[in-house]
């Protein structure tokens, strides 16, 4: 896959998951600034946990019309505990009347996958994990909002029993890996997926791209997640979604400008036209 190096006016981007909170202020200011020069006209930037969703909250309130922001709790760290939950949820709330999406929320394979390896999976609490995602689904169905999950391969399949319990569709699988079956009943219940720098190189993320309907596709960094291939030894930054832009018109064998604009417009329509809702 060749890299896209283009800074056209006329391609848009949208980074469509970001853990801004987790760059050093400087290194955040000047990827934004960069990010803008290069097209990329907003990011998605997701939190990990209470304190996170503050530090996101005070970078939205610093880039009003660059920032979209996502408040939740990322599954692949140990369980809080109910008055942790409750806290965090009543600071949500407390916060309906802004506008956010729920968010980086799901369930912990690879932590599970770990305990499966070092035999203690018989006493991780798995179903404790399923407990505080239907919290978040059912959050995001009362507050009307879009949900950014962090769940691959079977645990896809366990989320989306969770969206068509309680009538949840506007859902953002992000970086998403699974079966076919899995991906066909996602596609079939409309929900969105986002691919990362990867696509260049992993053929898994590839046969993806292929199979997903592009009108579904965002794309992403996960930043400051470090990535290979051509990115090797590189700071991620939101400017690779046009790297990720390329690649994924190469894999649909269509334009890239046209794969861009309807990238750039699927992000768009998920998270900004929702904010108006």
């Amino acid at each position: 896959m060749r890299m896209n190096s283009s800074t056209s006016p006329r391609i848009e981007a949208m980074d469509s998951h970001i853990h801004l909170d987790m760059y050093a202020p400087e290194d955040m200011q000047r990827l934004l600034a960069k990010a803008k020069e290069s097209g990329v006209r907003k990011l998605v930037a997701v939190s990990r946990n209470l304190q996170s969703c503050r530090a996101t909250r005070a970078i939205f309130q610093a880039f009003p019309g660059q920032i979209v922001p996502a408040y939740g709790f990322h599954p692949e760290q140990p369980l809080p505990d109910a008055a942790e939950v409750d806290a965090l949820i009543a600071w949500m709330l407390e916060r309906r009347d802004e506008y956010f999406a729920i968010g980086e929320v799901g369930l912990p394979y690879y932590m599970r996958r770990d305990a499966e390896k070092m035999r203690t999976a018989e006493t991780f609490p798995n179903a404790a994990y399923l407990e505080l995602l239907e919290r978040f689904v059912m959050l995001a169905r009362m507050l009307e909002r879009p949900i950014v999950l962090h769940a691959v391969y079977e645990d896809a399949d366990a989320a989306c029993d969770l969206l068509e319990k309680h009538g949840v569709t506007r859902a953002h699988f992000h970086w998403f890996k699974g079966a076919p079956t899995t991906i066909e009943r996602m596609i079939g219940n409309g929900y969105y997926v986002s691919v990362t720098p990867d696509v260049l190189y992993e053929p898994e993320i590839q046969a993806i791209v292929r199979q997903y309907p592009l009108d579904r596709i965002m794309t992403e960094t996960d930043g400051p997640w470090p990535f290979e291939g051509p990115f090797a030894g590189k700071q991620t930054h939101p400017a690779m979604v046009l790297d990720v832009a390329a690649a994924i018109a190469e894999l649909k064998a269509l334009p890239y400008e046209e794969t861009a604009s309807a990238l750039y417009g699927n992000a768009v329509r998920f998270y900004c036209e929702a904010s108006v809702r």
